[in-house]
């Protein structure tokens, strides 16, 4: 079995004496996987497998948005959730500089900085939740309840 090279976010995880299951899937270089295709090579409901998002608001503040990969971003909600008048999506190529991670390899985990972060209030209904290791074709589980009690993370509805 070969050896996976633990990421900033598994090293977070283990920092905190957290635990989790790494799980990992055939990708194509560097190429980012659409998350619903995700859940389906991991044999997961795609409501607890979740993406991760970065926006930037009205403020100029980066902020992280985490749903369920078959959802989409309801950027109002998003505003209303973060108390600020606007968020939108930041371009792809700002992705790497602004988290330290690349498309499709986004964790909410282990960023360059701690940015304030939202999960879609959903996740309460999981007992697991799935979301980026680090790097495409690195998937991270685990308790929700650890995630939500170990994390700055705020839940609020987000989706459309």
């Amino acid at each position: 079995m070969k050896k996976i090279t633990k990421t900033n976010a598994m090293r977070l995880l283990d920092t905190k004496k957290l635990d989790y299951q790494v799980h990992t899937y055939e990708h194509n270089g560097n190429e980012a996987v659409d998350g619903v295709h995700v859940a389906e090579i991991l044999g997961q409901d795609e409501n607890c497998v979740f993406k991760t998002l970065v926006t930037q608001a009205n403020t100029r503040e980066y902020i992280v948005f985490m749903l369920p990969v078959a959802k989409e971003l309801d950027l109002k909600k998003c505003a209303k959730a973060a108390g600020v008048k606007s968020v939108d999506m930041i371009h792809v190529k700002d992705l790497l500089s602004i988290t330290g991670y690349i498309r499709g390899g986004c964790s909410p985990l282990g960023m360059k900085k701690t940015y304030r972060t939202f999960i879609d209030e959903s996740c309460l209904q999981q007992e697991h939740i799935f979301f980026s290791g680090g790097k495409i074709g690195l998937q991270i589980e685990m308790k929700t309840t650890d995630f939500l009690n170990h994390f700055p993370v705020n839940h609020a509805e987000l989706t459309k």
